[in-house]
């Protein structure tokens, strides 16, 4: 009886440090106010990224959806979005790069984009999945000095919001690199083996900041 106890603690200690906690946005409704600030681990200065996400929202028809928003004073330096007709793109301040893609729905669904200023290489990634690659803003850099936000769309510096562009849904693991990841470390990222976190944002360990009506849940995984 002692040794099946002693087996039973030990597997149980086991299972329990391998729990991961996971926490998610959780956005319940269109509002002009609401919104996550990300504090980064280092200056948004970079010419290459790779920005992943979980992502699931009801949002249906004709409706821009703002995913991702930094802006410095002057300038959209990175936006990504799910645009009116269902595609996905992202800006570097300017005109952006657009992916017809499957529709963002309920179901949770894991997105990655990449972009390299060298050879101007941009793609998509939905469920490990790697969409056609684009030439886009070659030779670009994205500054630093800005502000990341997950929610909104600030037309000014963290102002202006359209209730009709904000996010409804739910958002978590969000990670960051300074760098285009191997499509193979996308892939085992999506089906949930241990890879690296971001460098710019580790959404493990990330600084979030709460405005307005957002609720942060955590879940065991």
């Amino acid at each position: 009886m002692r040794l099946q106890a002693a087996i039973f603690l030990i597997a149980t200690s086991g299972v329990l440090a391998g729990s991961v906690a996971i926490k998610s946005a959780v956005f319940q409704k269109e509002t002009s106010s609401s919104y996550l600030e990300l504090v980064p681990l280092k200056p948004l200065s970079l010419s290459a990224f790779t920005l992943c996400m979980r992502v699931a929202t009801e949002l249906k028809g004709e409706r821009e959806v703002i995913l991702f928003a930094y802006r410095t004073r002057d300038f959209d330096e990175l936006n990504l979005w799910r645009e009116l007709d269902g595609r996905l793109a992202f800006y570097l301040s300017g005109e952006g790069v657009f992916f017809d893609v499957p529709q963002l729905g309920a179901l949770e669904t894991h997105l990655c984009a990449s972009w390299d200023s060298s050879s101007g290489a941009a793609t998509i990634f939905m469920d490990g999945k790697k969409s056609l690659t684009k030439i886009y803003k070659k030779g670009h850099s994205i500054r630093s000095g800005g502000t990341v936000i997950i929610g909104q769309d600030p037309d000014t510096y963290l102002g202006d919001f359209d209730a009709n562009q904000s996010f409804v849904g739910e958002i978590s693991d969000v990670n960051m690199w300074d760098h285009v990841l191997p499509a193979s470390t996308i892939q085992d990222i999506y089906s949930g083996k241990r890879g690296p976190r971001g460098n710019v944002f580790d959404w493990e360990n990330i600084d979030l900041k709460i405005r307005g009506s957002v609720d942060v849940v955590t879940y065991e995984l």
